[in-house]
């Protein structure tokens, strides 16, 4: 196998608008260390030696993506994002299925997690390379966990044993995961993972364990959390 036979591709939908943050910026825009949140995202990916490409799903008419001097740059491909993440990374697949990509793996990752490490790339490549499904990178549940009813009561304790947090990347066959979000759209099921869409086309994905750095920028308090692990880092990859 050749080095460029033995590189992946990575998608990150881009598209939503981060409610939950309170801001009028979308999320992914949000200053970090003076940089736009997304930046950070996409340095940790193209900057890792086995990712050939990146495809951001953006939104129609997103001038802030458009005005980042990443938009420009080798490697990095824009394609119109959808109303819900699922549509969007349908779309960023259907581009790698026209480049002739069905069979290569493909790293999906959130657009809001700037702390991912090159080591957790090594790991899930390392991991996955022979696996007949793929999997995503997660972490094992260490808290005891409780189901709320009526009025956020306690209805029940869940057993923590077996649960893991489910983070990206998630790495799959591009074509096995369009044809299994094409089949779950079709049903009428927005799926908030690529993980739920191959799981309800009946495989089983792998979990692999990853950092508790790699956190997902969605409330304020977070984005304070995040600088705080990049300035940890280095500024560094791994």
């Amino acid at each position: 196998m050749t080095a460029q036979d033995d590189r992946v591709w990575a998608v990150v939908p881009a598209a939503g608008v981060g409610a939950r943050m309170g801001t009028e910026v979308p999320k992914q825009y949000l200053p970090l260390l003076g940089r736009p949140l997304i930046e950070h995202t996409l340095e940790r990916l193209l900057s890792h030696p086995r990712i050939a490409g990146v495809v951001v799903a953006v939104a129609a008419g997103d001038e802030r993506w458009r005005s980042l001097g990443l938009a420009g740059r080798p490697g990095v491909t824009t394609v119109t994002g959808g109303a819900e993440r699922c549509h969007s990374v349908l779309n960023a697949l259907a581009w790698l299925l026209g480049q002739g990509r069905g069979g290569a793996w493909v790293l999906v990752h959130d657009a809001a997690r700037p702390c991912l490490s090159h080591g957790e790339i090594d790991r899930l490549l390392e991991v996955l390379a022979d696996d007949p499904v793929g999997g995503l990178l997660g972490l094992p549940v260490r808290d005891t966990m409780k189901r709320a009813g009526a009025q956020d009561r306690v209805a029940g304790t869940v057993p923590r044993e077996g649960l893991w947090h489910a983070l990206t990347p998630q790495m799959f066959r591009t074509g096995a995961l369009h044809a299994a979000l094409g089949a779950a759209l079709a049903r009428g099921e927005l799926v908030t993972d690529e993980s739920s869409a191959m799981e309800l086309a009946g495989h089983a994905p792998r979990l692999v364990p990853g950092r508790p750095e790699n956190i997902k920028v969605t409330r304020p308090e977070d984005l304070a959390l995040a600088e705080l692990y990049l300035r940890q880092q280095g500024g560094t990859t791994g």
